[in-house]
């Protein structure tokens, strides 16, 4: 996943990473920021998602549901320098972000949102500066729209 060091890591500086969901997304992030030398904890309600992460990933995994503040607590959600939500529900995602952001005060946010209009509820609810969203119906668009451009869609 290219860039992502950016996003979790500098030069030799270790990382702890809270990753909420163990969807494909979240299983991949958490075998490529693990692979980095990060620390990371992947959370999921299920406990069978946890299949999706490779045998070589050595980071912790916690059954729990997102939004239970003594779950976020027992993984230490209050020490991670970086929270990644990509469940597959907006609302839990948006939940614990603002629980991440005005309890934990975490210093990075990236979140998941498969409804572009949800987005409205962060900026209303003022957790912009260190939270971040990301759409694929949003980076889809653009990316067709691209592609159309460059005249690659016949």
């Amino acid at each position: 996943m290219k860039g992502l060091e950016l996003l979790v890591s500098h030069k030799d500086e270790k990382k702890y990473v809270l990753i909420i969901g163990c969807g494909r997304l979240g299983a991949s992030l958490a075998n490529e920021i693990y692979s980095q030398g990060n620390d990371v904890c992947i959370l999921d309600r299920d406990r069978e998602a946890f299949r999706k992460l490779d045998s070589s990933y050595g980071g912790l995994t916690e059954t729990a549901d997102a939004t239970d503040l003594e779950a976020l607590t027992g993984v230490r959600a209050q020490k991670a320098d970086c929270i990644i939500l990509v469940t597959d529900n907006d609302n839990v995602n948006i939940m614990t972000a603002q629980i991440a952001s005005v309890l934990f005060h975490t210093e990075k946010i990236v979140c998941r949102l498969y409804d572009p209009e949800k987005e409205c509820i962060y900026k209303d609810a003022g957790m912009g500066k260190n939270m971040e969203t990301i759409c694929p119906a949003v980076l889809s668009a653009r990316e067709i729209e691209r592609l159309i451009g460059k005249g690659e869609v016949s």
